[in-house]
């Protein structure tokens, strides 16, 4: 009985072990992250405080406020954790794991790829399965700017229109601490392979001949369709589609625009409050049609 086949029968061996070990520590639910630095003050406290942080700064202190149990907004990703590797939660790393396993077991052809990767850490989960099952012949690769999200462009993508996510200084996380995190674990390796910059530079040119899970985590309209039509094509059948940002009305809007024009008609499946996936069928049904058009489409 092959490894994956006995975990599937209730057996616990080692590599689940070691994956539910991963789980917890990428998301700190093993231990609690007990303070939080006071970035953002106002009123009296910022009246009382700054002086004292100013001070503090200078020998390397800071002031911080006691961080409640978020252990139930942690299982379904509803926090920004202030030093896990991923914000996604348990459950979206369950299907993650049920994913990356499946197409191990069906020997469905193709590398992995998230787009939009922030600390890392459900790329290095996808590594960590490979790794616990002994998987070499696969990639995975991380697809990021490594500076943060774009600003919306609301010409071209009327939906993303207002969007603020590109202010936010906590969503650019650096290419070397990505590597750094990966090695923390033990898991940076020739199997690993980045491309840094915006997905329509990136993905229409990177590298990659055939995909078997498509991690989608890009948040806005145009990032989302950037990745699907760049990447969706190379997806093997059998092979996975996750969208981490379902639950956003940007991102669930290219999804049923790109899905809309190509006719695909598998059924999405719902993880938690904003994720969901779908697994890719042999065939599509429907005609396609180019990005332009269905950016134009939702625009209507």
């Amino acid at each position: 009985m092959s490894q994956l086949a006995a975990g599937e029968r209730g057996g616990t061996i080692p590599e689940e072990l070691y994956l539910q070990l991963m789980k917890q520590c990428l998301t700190r639910m093993l231990w609690r992250e007990r303070y939080r630095p006071m970035t953002s003050l106002s009123g009296w406290r910022k009246l009382a405080l700054k002086p004292i942080q100013s001070l503090l700064h200078q020998v390397q202190l800071e002031v911080v406020k006691t961080e409640p149990d978020r252990t139930d907004a942690r299982q379904e990703g509803r926090d920004w954790p202030i030093e896990a590797e991923t914000m996604v939660g348990l459950k979206r790393l369950d299907n993650l794991q049920h994913c990356v396993t499946s197409v191990i077991r069906d020997a469905v052809p193709g590398d992995l790829i998230e787009t939009g990767v922030w600390r890392g850490g459900s790329s290095i989960f996808m590594r960590a399965v490979l790794k616990a099952y002994g998987d070499c012949s696969r990639k995975v690769w991380l697809a990021d700017s490594f500076c943060g999200l774009p600003q919306p462009d609301p010409a071209r993508y009327p939906v993303d229109r207002g969007d603020t996510l590109w202010t936010y200084q906590e969503l650019a996380i650096s290419l070397e601490e990505v590597k750094a995190n990966f090695s923390r674990y033990g898991l940076l390796d020739e199997q690993v392979a980045f491309l840094p910059g915006w997905f329509r530079d990136t993905l229409p040119s990177a590298p990659i001949n055939r995909l078997a899970v498509l991690r989608l985590d890009g948040d806005l309209y145009e990032s989302t369709m950037d990745a699907l039509s760049a990447l969706y094509h190379k997806v093997s059948p059998g092979g996975f589609i996750i969208v981490d940002d379902y639950g956003l009305p940007t991102c669930r809007a290219a999804i049923e625009d790109f899905r809309r024009a190509r006719g695909i008609t598998d059924q999405i499946h719902q993880i938690d409050w904003t994720g969901a996936f779908w697994q890719r069928s042999a065939e599509n049904r429907g005609s396609v049609v180019s990005q332009g058009h269905i950016a134009l489409h939702a625009a209507s």
